[in-house]
């Protein structure tokens, strides 16, 4: 039949392993439940790791273009006063990209756009995924809600599922596999109307609560307020909500709340694959992303182990081996890393924003004392990771239209 892979969900991750995928010369439909991609969204800071990734992807430029880097700031107590100061500059000389801040809506186009017309396919749920045939899977697709799309049957070589952390894919494939579990914390974020700011990201930690933000190019910002509390609780009026928790911490907190349009703000309960997959890798399908490894948000690594396997992936099919080794290959490199990286996040979580009590006070002394360069090592652990090369564009031939 030929190279062709089936791509389920259009999220960074998919979009990144339909571009990859491309440069390894196969023929890619993306399909997305949603019917209209609204990028809806707030931002996202990339480290070097997913900077490199997307370099390799041919798209790193025009990101880093459409970014600003992250390069003063720290975490801060709510009284204003420094934990830990960030070094942007230092980490950028490490490892030879900076740290940046995007919308996470302009990324998701600069993507889309690094896709050849009529590949991106909207408002098609995906309802089965058959591998039962070795070498050839089959994909039942059915329009969406509100969708004038018709159902399908596809035949492809591969199927990628980026369809997230409440992957339907992942649940008929390890049908054993608890999913994903709430994570204890709850998370408000929106993007401000311009404003001036000192520093390009701050993280305040409190008695179970974190307040950040990170500074964009066009003057905007992206703050985010993470809560310990139960699952399912929503507010009439987030900012309200929000000015009464933070109340009395230090600025630019309300300034940021209150260059905050109401419609802005969105809310979303923070759930992660607490229980590990026993492989990223099921017959001719290939989990990526949130589907693969949900993961807190509390190192800003999700995106990145998602943009990393997607070029791991295609690398490993690039190979010029079969399609099985190659996932075999894919399934080994990439599970022990991002597994790795999902545990660290949520310690991460639970000795920073989850923490409350007589522990705030230990850890804040603690922190206090520790040698300067320890922020900067730490981020090193998870950011310093160099992507396979991928075949540069026309090096393959490709199966597209």
């Amino acid at each position: 039949m030929g190279n062709i892979a089936v791509v389920v969900g259009a999220g960074i991750g998919g979009l990144a392993a339909g571009i990859g995928l491309r440069r390894a010369g196969w023929k890619v439909r993306v399909v997305e439940r949603a019917p209209v991609l609204d990028d809806a969204g707030a931002g996202i800071s990339l480290a070097a790791n997913g900077i490199r990734a997307l370099d390799e992807l041919g798209v790193g430029a025009s990101v880093r273009k459409a970014a600003r880097g992250q390069y003063t700031g720290g975490t801060r107590t709510p009284g204003g006063s420094w934990l830990a100061r960030m070094d942007g500059a230092a980490l950028e000389r490490a490892l030879g990209a900076p740290i940046v801040g995007i919308p996470r809506a302009t990324l998701h186009r600069l993507l889309r756009d690094a896709l050849p017309p009529g590949s991106l396919h909207t408002g098609v749920e995906v309802t089965g995924v058959d591998h039962s045939d070795p070498g050839r899977v089959r994909v039942r697709t059915r329009p969406s809600a509100s969708s004038a799309v018709p159902g399908d049957e596809l035949d492809a070589d591969l199927v990628v599922a980026a369809d997230g952390v409440n992957s339907r894919t992942r649940a008929a494939l390890f049908p054993g596999h608890p999913g994903p579990a709430y994570s204890g914390s709850t998370v408000l974020r929106a993007l401000t109307e311009p404003l001036d700011l000192d520093t390009d990201f701050e993280i305040t930690w409190g008695h179970g609560a974190e307040f950040g933000h990170i500074a964009l190019p066009d003057g905007r910002a992206e703050w985010h307020a993470v809560l310990n509390g139960p699952a399912g609780v929503r507010h009439a009026d987030p900012l309200g909500a929000l000015r009464g928790r933070f109340a009395g911490w230090h600025q630019p907190i309300g300034r940021l709340l209150d260059a905050t349009r109401p419609e802005a703000v969105l809310h979303h309960d923070i759930h992660e694959l607490a229980t590990p997959l026993p492989s990223f890798v099921s017959g001719r399908v290939a989990l990526l992303g949130d589907a693969a490894h949900a993961m807190t948000p509390n190192l800003g690594q999700g995106a990145c182990q998602a943009v990393e396997d997607a070029v791991v992936l295609a690398a490993a099919l690039a190979r010029g081996a079969d399609t099985d080794t190659a996932l075999a290959a894919y399934d080994a490199e990439r599970r022990p890393r991002a597994q790795s990286v999902a545990t660290a996040a949520r310690k991460a979580g639970r000795i920073g924003q989850q923490l409350s009590g007589p522990a705030v006070a230990l850890r804040n002394a603690a922190l206090r004392l520790a040698p300067s360069g320890l922020a900067v090592r730490m981020i090193l652990r998870h950011a310093d990771w160099t992507p396979p090369r991928l075949p540069s564009p026309g090096s393959v031939t490709s199966l597209v239209e």
